[in-house]
């Protein structure tokens, strides 16, 4: 099978590439080439920003397409529409976070998603091509512009589009850190400042478990929306500090920091302290995942993931700058005021 994928150099793309290659496909990659240029020798690779110019696709035919970086609805359909009679099939990579709430647990496809108004929509636009944007951000908008773009590339491939809603992707090559963060710090040992309650559900996916079933999934030339998020497993935040403990054996102690002393000292959720989010929101780890299992998504351990990610974090820069995750001076400040707390 021939493979087209949008984006390929970064994170999820990269195992999507690894995925289709050891199935035996044909792949080719098409992106502006400025994340690992050199990464994947064995593709084909097509230049060219998806958002101006797609003439780097035009005549070609693919069996399938993978979507991994659509988040522009007018973008996503520029593409769609070029590409409607050159390919078979079309997976778009989109997100839990297009539900319009995590009230309950148990959120499945059927729930309505977020919506965006027609001027949203324009700011969206001007965000993306780099000019002046005033009002929003992506990071307001994101989940209800993934939800645009599903629906545009349905629009532009009725029938044929595959919507996958991943919850939180992890592994190696996952530059946000949001996951990485805990593995490395864990693995450093001392006392770790941990947030919430250890009974916290939690919920992960393996990139190279969502890569292996989109590619199957492609294969087979399913349609439809799936959420993609991770097993029913009943993880909870503190089994996955302690398989990171035990996989690094490491000596690490966790200290364990309630949600109204992390507000108090307004540690950010996700961003300062990953996998956290104040309780009223934490639905987004218990979103419904049934139909994508009984479709053939399967979940490797936990462990393994722990392992592959630590292996990999051990080959970055020792002086890289983290996207997610306290810095070292924080986490200290924050553990000598819960002991005070505790101690008063």
């Amino acid at each position: 099978m021939k493979i087209l994928i949008l984006g390929g150099t970064v994170f999820l793309g990269t195992h999507l590439v690894e995925a289709a290659l050891a199935r035996g496909h044909e792949v080719t990659i098409f992106n502006r080439g400025r994340h690992n240029p050199d990464r994947h020798t064995e593709v084909e690779k097509l230049r060219g920003d998806r958002s101006r110019d797609l003439e780097a696709l035009r005549g070609r035919r693919w069996d399938a397409l993978v979507d991994t970086c659509g988040y522009v609805p007018g973008v996503v359909r520029k593409s769609a529409e070029l590409l409607a009679d050159a390919v078979e099939h079309y997976t778009f990579i989109s997100s839990c976070s297009v539900y319009e709430s995590f009230a309950l647990a148990g959120t499945d496809e059927s729930a309505p998603v977020g919506t965006i108004t027609p001027e949203q929509a324009d700011e969206a636009e001007k965000i993306d091509t780099g000019e002046r944007a005033t009002a929003l951000t992506y990071g307001e908008m994101y989940g209800a512009l993934k939800a645009e773009c599903e629906r545009a590339a349905e629009e532009a491939m009725p029938g044929r589009v595959l919507n996958v809603r991943a919850g939180l992707i992890v592994g190696s090559h996952d530059y946000s850190d949001r996951f990485t963060y805990w593995v490395h710090r864990v693995a450093q040992g001392g006392e770790v400042l941990s947030p919430g309650r250890p009974r916290r559900r939690v919920r992960v996916i393996d990139a190279r478990d969502l890569a292996e079933w989109v590619i199957r999934m492609a294969e087979t030339r399913q349609a439809g929306t799936y959420n993609a998020t991770g097993a029913e497993d009943g993880l909870t935040m503190g089994r996955l500090l302690e398989e990171c403990r035990t996989v690094s054996g490491s000596d690490a102690t966790f200290i364990w920091a309630s949600e109204e002393f992390l507000l108090d000292h307004k540690v950010r959720p996700w961003g300062e302290m990953p996998l956290w989010i104040p309780e009223d929101y934490n639905g987004i780890f218990l979103v419904n995942n049934d139909k994508a299992i009984a479709s053939g998504l399967t979940f490797r351990p936990l462990s393994d993931t722990i392992k592959d990610t630590l292996t990999w974090a051990a080959t970055r820069p020792s002086a890289i700058e983290w996207r997610a995750g306290l810095k070292p001076e924080r986490e200290r400040e924050l553990l000598n005021s819960l002991l005070h707390d505790v101690e008063a």
